[in-house]
């Protein structure tokens, strides 16, 4: 399954933060919600679910029938990537992107992304192209913290840190 929720870009710390504030035994989404916006200084109810849930995607927490639950695992820099790759939409065709045609704008890398945005995707939003040109750098910003890309001494470009 891969999550379509990318949330605005934070550090490894947050994360950290996030998947310490969850508990151990499943707890109610609402509760799992409140704790992350009470550890994690979240600005709204409605940013803690989108990080719940991009929690869920990196594989730091799970639910199970009865809420969610904070996995038993380190927060390790390859595994953090390789569930990214493998379980957020759009990561791995961006990488792919920045692979095959870095070093890129985030314009760029919109471009790239433009024919793997689904057609419904297009038909929800007013203006999907605005909605996928910030996620797309949201995709982006964590693919730095993941350190899967880099950006350019100037800061416009990114590139991939994998060696061909």
């Amino acid at each position: 399954m891969r999550y379509k929720v990318v949330p605005p870009v934070r550090d490894r710390e947050f994360l950290e933060r996030a998947q310490r504030a969850v508990p151990l035994v499943p707890g109610a989404v609402e509760d799992c919600c409140i704790r992350l916006v009470d550890e994690t200084a979240a600005p709204s109810r409605d940013a803690a679910r989108e990080s719940l849930t991009f929690l869920q995607a990196l594989e730091l927490v799970e639910e199970t029938p009865r809420g969610f639950r904070r996995r038993r695992v380190d927060v390790d820099d390859a595994d953090l990537a390789d569930a990214f790759e493998r379980r957020v939409f759009g990561a791995s065709e961006l990488l792919d992107a920045l692979r095959d045609d870095g070093p890129v704008t985030a314009d760029e890398a919109f471009e790239a992304m433009r024919e793997h945005v689904p057609h419904w995707e297009r038909d929800r939003h007013t203006d999907w192209e605005a909605e996928w040109r910030e996620r797309t750098k949201r995709l982006l910003g964590w693919s730095v913290v993941f350190g899967l890309a880099a950006r350019d001494d100037d800061g416009d470009r990114y590139r991939s840190t994998e060696r061909s």
